[in-house]
């Protein structure tokens, strides 16, 4: 699954850095999730970096971008390999 952020949001500016596929951005009110690039952090890192960072705990998964962890290691390969 891709992750998202919820309204509870306090726009800290700490998760944005710390995705490695530029996922995260300002979004109108919050900061957003493009579930397209999205990996959980599959293939950087143990664990998702902007979960960890977030003071507020207000980025679950996302049930509406469902996918297994190949289907994240598959995204992950695409994205790196466009870099």
């Amino acid at each position: 699954m891709a992750l998202i952020i919820t309204d509870e949001c306090i726009n800290c500016d700490v998760c944005e850095p710390e995705c490695p596929n530029d996922a995260i951005s300002m979004g109108e009110l919050i900061y957003v999730i493009d579930p397209h690039l999205c990996t959980e952090c599959v293939g950087h890192f143990e664990t998702s970096q902007c979960v960890e960072v977030c003071p507020v705990d207000c980025i679950p998964l996302d049930p509406a971008h469902e996918e297994t962890k190949e289907e994240l290691l598959e995204k992950y390969h695409k994205l790196t390999d466009k870099k």
